[in-house]
């Protein structure tokens, strides 16, 4: 877990209060008045940053109290008054010296006349049995003034015996622990229990999601039955939970500067860096995760104003970005310019959608302006099914988020199902299932089931690999008796890539001790390479200790079971999954699956890369290519229950959890000639494009009465694309799938104060097929008065990250050597002869 950025909070405040006879709080003396010391600090850096090279600022001042009333019935019932006075800001950093963009400046012109006039009236606090029961301040004040006094008054809370209750203060209604010894209280507040209304919003899936720790001690010093001194720290620790390199930006909120750019200004400095031919690059993402920043402030004209100006090449990244922002005035902006029924943008609605895909805080009205496009009419039926398989995406995040219930969501599941139930179309049912994929409704099991079954070879496929998304609970003894039918057989014979993933779905999900036992047994009975599968697929299991392998070394011990010639099966079909990466509490997996026919023509490939995260995972990448009917080409005889399949392939992927619309290669006998004659086949994309991956917003409210903003963006820019070559004249076909990639993560910290003090860390990743990945971090740091001069500091580092190996099957290295057989060594002894 790596430390995004800690805000320390600290105040120390010295003056004497009676506490002798008293178990509940303080107890003032109405004949004197109480002079104390008060100093609040706030600053931020790193998690391992240090004070000298943080930016922050410190707020110090005398506090004047005096006692107005006491209820005679009880000296615990107390009305006080408080007054700030010789208010001074100055940098944290004491070290800067000459650098310090405090030096020459007043209070006055750092926060301004009016405020500081504010700040120094007094306020009333009401403390009964050392609480704070009300608070009073003059009327119309600003905001950032009230709460600071509000922090101030939290000190005052306290009781002298341990114990744990609940107190109100700035930071909410909070559960907090006394802890009393004879030279001093200790209070430390749970601020992970504090109810407070707090604006917002985060990435649905934890993996992609920040984690946050936060810790506020109070410390009450006390000598000879007077309290002499409270010091109180809070600490917020931010993480981001998945990614290695980090990033920060800091600036105070409510500040603005004459120099901000307008949106279409903002949009002109960086639109080279969109252009197509530098997507790959870190300063692409970058330049997408700022202009999201300004979309979300924008006005839907001042949008569509941009989208009706831009030429066709950028216009695709605009989109990405206008549709990222996901504000309602984008959304208006970005659905008034796409025109669904026109086949003149086909690029940019599919752009569209696929970002909506990916959106990290869908909400109910982007989900509702999508079921009202599905209900119109298309110019592409590709672009009709997108729709609806995006649907499927939009209303499992909502369910993550608790909105299952919302009408927009309802109305989407009863179209999915219904449409399984009872599609229009024949050739609708592949798009439902699709959508079902992504949204995984418990409900929507029975459906999946009897297409699995009953279904034709494509449809019983795809039901059965839908089937393999869900959760371990939803795979019931129902569900694996039909599994098992359709593994071994019972009712109709099925393709070996129905058998294989029914067998996968079963073996990995609590099977039985008969579920087991029936599928070992059935291996050296299967076709040969279906044999081959099953084996490495259960010794993967085995070796890599899933949950289903203690079940099959219980099974194994029965010889009937575990035998040579079982286990002796010869094939070029393997499975194998290993690390990327490993440690306590995270871990990264890959896993390569080849099923080849009996003649050895590739009949899928399937290759998945998961991250997990404690109890989370993320299901980062599947790119699945599947041929079918290519046996005419050797003139070799089809497998068991394939005779009948038309020539096809085609590539499907799922992309951080979201699966996309699956993209041909060749359908058809006619158009598997035509690939073979033209000895190659353009490139197919499957998704391109400029992907918002991490999204958080946070609001904190600090116990010193000031707030703070934490927002961290992550970005991705990706091209994957993949093709298949024929030659008639060799017999031999090449599938290629090309992958570019570049990450970029930005973190945002808003500290609200009348000083602007900020930093800007930029990570980023380029991955490079032939030079590795290029991993680099940019941090800058700054403090600056709304007039006056700043304070600037740089770092930058660089550096190339070798690629790295990861094996895989035993069997694919056999392959490889006899497509690519080793050279014979060169004699270099010499001579003609």
């Amino acid at each position: 877990m790596i430390l995004l950025a800690v805000l320390f909070l600290c105040f120390f405040s010295s003056y004497s209060a009676s506490v002798k006879g008293h178990t509940t709080g303080l107890s003032l003396n109405n004949e004197r008045l109480y002079k104390l010391k008060y100093s609040t600090e706030v600053f931020l850096d790193g998690g391992k940053g240090k004070l000298q090279d943080s930016v922050g600022y410190q707020i110090s001042s005398d506090v004047d109290v005096v006692l107005l009333w006491r209820n005679p019935d009880g000296d615990d019932d107390q009305l006080i008054q408080v007054t700030i006075t010789a208010v001074n800001v100055e940098n944290v950093n004491q070290q800067r010296g000459e650098k310090s963009i405090f030096k020459g400046k007043t209070t006055p012109k750092i926060i301004g006349k009016d405020n500081l006039e504010a700040l120094q009236r007094p306020m009333l606090l009401h403390l009964v049995r050392g609480k704070v029961k009300e608070f009073y301040s003059y009327e119309n004040e600003p905001v950032g003034i009230e709460n600071l006094k509000r922090g101030l008054a939290s000190l005052f809370q306290m009781q002298l015996t341990s114990g744990t209750t609940n107190e109100v203060d700035i930071s909410g209604d909070c559960k907090v622990t006394y802890q009393a010894q004879q030279d001093k209280v200790v209070k430390t507040k749970a601020l992970d229990t504090c109810k407070i209304e707090r604006s917002g919003f985060t990435t649905v899936n934890q993996v992609l999601g920040v984690s946050s720790k936060a810790t506020s001690v109070t410390t009450y010093k006390i000598e000879d039955s007077f309290v002499t001194a409270v010091h109180a720290e809070e600490t917020r620790d931010f993480a981001l939970n998945f990614l290695k390199t980090i990033a920060g930006k800091i600036v105070s909120k409510g500040l603005h500067c004459a120099c901000v750019l307008q949106l279409a200004e903002h949009w002109q400095s960086i639109r080279k860096h969109l252009e197509p031919e530098n997507l790959s690059n870190a300063q692409a993402v970058s330049s997408f995760l700022a202009f999201i920043q300004h979309l979300r402030t924008a006005r839907r004209e001042e949008i569509l104003q941009i989208l009706k100006a831009e030429k066709k090449e950028v216009l695709p990244q605009l989109v990405d970005a206008v549709t990222s922002a996901q504000t309602p005035d984008s959304l208006e902006a970005i659905l008034d310019f796409l025109d669904f029924k026109s086949d003149s943008s086909i690029v940019l609605q599919e752009r569209f959608l696929y970002a909506v895909g990916f959106a990290s805080h869908p909400d109910e009205e982007l989900l509702r302006a999508l079921l009202s496009k599905f209900k119109g009419s298309f110019a592409s039926n590709d672009i009709r099914e997108t729709v609806m398989i995006i649907i499927g995406a939009l209303v499992r995040k909502l369910c993550q988020n608790e909105g299952c219930k919302l009408k927009a969501v309802v109305e989407a599941k009863k179209l999915i199902l219904g449409g399984l139930e009872k599609p229009e179309k024949k050739e609708d049912t592949m798009m439902y299932l699709l959508a079902l994929k992504n949204a995984l409704l418990p409900e929507g099991i029975p459906f999946l089931l009897k297409y699995a079954e009953a279904g034709e070879g494509p449809v019983s496929h795809l039901a059965t690999t839908v089937l393999q998304r869900y959760d371990v609970s939803f795979i019931t003894d129902e569900v694996k008796k039909t599994l098992n039918r359709i593994y071994h057989q019972n009712r109709k014979v099925h393709e070996k890539t129905v058998r294989t993933t029914a067998a996968a779905v079963i073996l990995k999900n609590n099977p039985s001790y008969m579920d087991v036992k029936n599928i070992l047994l059935s291996i050296g009975e299967l076709p040969k390479e279906m044999n081959k599968y099953m084996l490495t697929f259960v010794r993967d299991i085995l070796n890599f200790q899933m949950p289903s392998s203690k079940m099959i070394r219980r099974v194994l011990k029965e010889m009937v079971a575990h035998n040579y010639d079982r286990f002796s099966k010869s094939g070029s079909s393997s499975a194998y999954t290993g690390y990327i990466e490993r440690s306590p509490h995270a871990a990264s997996t890959y896993s390569l699956d080849m099923l080849y026919s009996g003649s050895g023509i590739l009949r899928r490939s399937n290759l998945n890369i998961f991250q997990y995260l404690g109890k989370a995972d993320l299901h980062g990448s599947q790119v699945v290519i599947e041929a079918q009917g290519l046996e005419s080409l050797i003139a070799a005889t089809p497998d068991e229950g394939e005779e009948n399949l038309d020539s096809y392939a085609g590539m499907s992927a799922i992309l951080f959890d979201v699966q996309l619309r699956p993209v041909t290669f060749f359908n058809g006998y006619s158009d598997l000639m035509s690939k073979m004659l033209s000895a190659s086949g353009d490139p197919v994309s499957v998704v391109k494009g400029l992907i918002l991956l991490i999204d958080h917003s946070q609001d904190i409210q600090l116990q010193s009465g000031l707030k703070a903003n934490m927002e961290i963006q992550g970005g991705l820019a990706i091209d994957i694309s993949g093709s298949m070559e024929f030659s008639l004249w060799y017999r031999e076909s090449k599938t290629r799938v090309k992958n570019r990639r570049a990450l970029t993560t930005v973190c945002l910290a808003f500290l609200s104060a009348y000083q602007k003090a900020g930093g800007n860390a930029l990570a980023w990743r380029v991955w490079d097929s032939d030079r590795g990945a290029i991993e680099g971090q940019f941090e800058t740091k700054y403090e600056r008065l709304s007039t006056g001069r700043g304070y600037i500091s740089r770092r930058r580092k660089e550096r190339l990250v070798s690629g790295c190996e990861l094996p895989l099957h035993q069997e694919n290295s056999e392959m490889c050597n006899m497509v690519f057989p080793p050279q014979p060594e060169s004699d270099n002894s010499g001579g003609w002869f």
